[in-house]
């Protein structure tokens, strides 16, 4: 059943600065935002997943964001914040990691095809036309968003956008509140590097990839669990790489954890891939097959993995 798209809302976290959130975040379910100019221009870190969600979303960001579109952000290549980049407007550019162009052609339309359940509607594939690496700066008028590449980690081509003046960072899926990251298309000993950026930039205000927003004190928790979280998964890989024992038999042998009650459990056994392709010495981000690692989170979870987009 899907989650109701009206339960989406804008919540604005400083002046002219949004986040658009989805109940529940859990899977294809994200959050996404815009940045408003002094002209009425816009600029939106990311979309969505089913042309419903992008057409709602659209249409939120039109009623507070009323002139052009200077461009679209791409924080990663995932389906949930790409799929509504075709009704992005020709001239706008989609803005992204070299990395993330790279993974959008690769991979198409696969997570429609694996996450099965929505009515995912007209999907098209419109990777990024202008791309970087490191860090890049774009401006609307007066107000200043960052881009800062931190992969590999959730993905190799994750981006977070940073507001320096408001003390805004959207975070992308580097940030999941409430849900187990995903880390089997990036890296594991990666990924606290890149929290560690996030807590680097002392942000008050964060909007995560899925979930709800943090302020203030809640910032620094949600950085503390995550990368404790990274923490436990290193560990649990060790020992089970150790023991022999493959990624699916340590999940399991370690299922009860602090972080059980985390949405979307079935993703610590993709990550103890991840983690154990790294222990081989196999490069952060390179491409691990999907058919290796998805029938093992389906089987943990005891069935198919369910989709409430």
């Amino acid at each position: 059943m899907s989650t109701a798209i009206s339960a989406a809302a804008l919540e604005q976290v400083a002046p002219g600065v949004f986040a658009y959130v989805q109940p529940d975040g859990s899977w294809m379910i994200n959050n996404t935002g815009v940045v408003t100019g002094d002209d009425g221009a816009g600029l939106m870190v990311d979309t969505t997943s089913t042309e419903a969600r992008n057409r709602a979303l659209f249409g939120a960001v039109a009623g507070v964001a009323p002139g052009r579109l200077r461009a679209v952000v791409n924080t990663h290549h995932h389906g949930d914040h790409t799929f509504g980049n075709w009704l992005v407007p020709e001239g706008t550019p989609v803005v992204g990691h070299a990395h993330s162009r790279e993974d959008q052609l690769a991979s198409g339309l696969l997570a429609a095809q694996v996450l099965t359940g929505p009515d995912y509607g007209r999907l098209e594939v419109r990777p990024p036309d202008l791309t970087f690496t490191g860090a890049m700066t774009l401006h609307l008028g007066e107000r200043a968003v960052e881009l800062h590449a931190v992969g590999p980690a959730h993905t190799r081509g994750d981006v977070v956008a940073w507001l320096p003046a408001e003390r805004v960072v959207f975070a992308g899926d580097i940030a999941f509140a409430g849900g187990q990251p995903f880390l089997a298309e990036g890296s594991v000993s990666g990924y606290p590097r890149a929290v560690e950026a996030l807590r680097a930039l002392e942000p008050e205000v964060l909007v995560p990839g899925h979930g709800p927003v943090c302020r203030g004190a809640e910032v620094t928790r949600l950085l503390d669990d995550l990368a404790g979280y990274a923490a436990f998964v290193d560990a649990t890989a060790r020992e089970g790489h150790a023991a022999g024992w493959t990624p699916l038999e340590t999940a399991r042998r370690r299922a009860d954890n602090p972080y059980a009650g985390w949405q979307e459990s079935e993703r610590l056994v993709g990550n103890l891939h991840r983690a154990y392709a790294e222990l081989d010495g196999r490069p952060p981000g390179e491409r691990l097959p999907l058919a290796d690692i998805w029938p093992d989170m389906v089987e943990f979870h005891g069935g198919p993995i369910g989709c409430r987009a």
